[in-house]
């Protein structure tokens, strides 16, 4: 299936994911890792590196970023406490929200629908990059990657921001970029959408078992 239609599918409520999804943040991502990595005296990595890395969460992020320019074994709480140290100071600034997000948030609560941003970003930073980017006032509820126990693609977040929402999985959609989201909507019981514009650790997206794919969040309600 290639489309998703929200008046042929009986909803009450939409979790929404962040990165890659609503905003384009690689080039906060890039800044963020190469100041941390100047910080270590190690080498810079590339945008094209960092897209098939971002996420599964910062943890992993970093680990991964470690591994791929061959840092030692033991930099990791010293690289973990620098990028997010750095972090608070790109958040924003170097990102985008993508075109047709806005107005497909508009259109799901034109529908009534009310919406949770779910992101495996940390919530120090995913409430503040919402803000900046003027689509906080679109969400009853913000999860980060540290407000469960687990991350996507475990469905634990889905399952809670469900009960949070006070609706069934079953007639809560998911929407986000990657096999990360669809696998945890899978697990959870939701129906899942997937952007074509997002990241999906370098796979192509259409790969992925999803309910439907819109290359823009506009197109949902056509």
């Amino acid at each position: 299936m290639n489309s998703f239609n929200l008046h042929h599918r009986p909803l009450d409520a939409a979790l929404i994911d962040l990165d890659g999804t609503l905003v384009d943040t690689l080039g906060d991502f890039e800044a963020a890792l190469n100041l941390m990595l100047a910080d270590l005296s190690l080498p810079a990595v590339q945008r094209a590196a960092v897209e098939q890395m971002v996420g599964k969460g910062s943890e992993h992020l970093i680990e991964s970023v470690l591994g791929h320019v061959g840092a030692l074994p033991g930099l990791f709480e010293r690289a973990f406490e620098r990028y997010q140290h750095h972090y608070r100071t790109v958040n924003g600034r170097h990102s985008a929200v993508y075109p047709g997000a806005r107005e497909g948030l508009a259109l799901l609560r034109g529908q009534g629908l009310p919406l949770a941003c779910l992101t495996n970003k940390p919530s120090a930073f995913a409430r503040p990059l919402l803000e900046a980017s003027g689509l906080a006032g679109f969400f009853a509820h913000v999860f980060g990657g540290d407000a469960f126990e687990r991350k996507k693609p475990d469905p634990l977040p889905l399952l809670r921001a469900c009960e949070a929402l006070g609706t069934a999985p079953a007639r809560t959609l998911m929407v986000g970029d990657s096999s990360n989201d669809a696998r945890a909507a899978r697990a959870a019981g939701c129906p899942v959408v997937l952007v074509t514009y997002g990241y999906n650790h370098g796979a192509p997206v259409r790969g992925v078992d999803a309910d439907g794919f819109v290359d823009s969040l506009a197109e949902l309600a056509r």
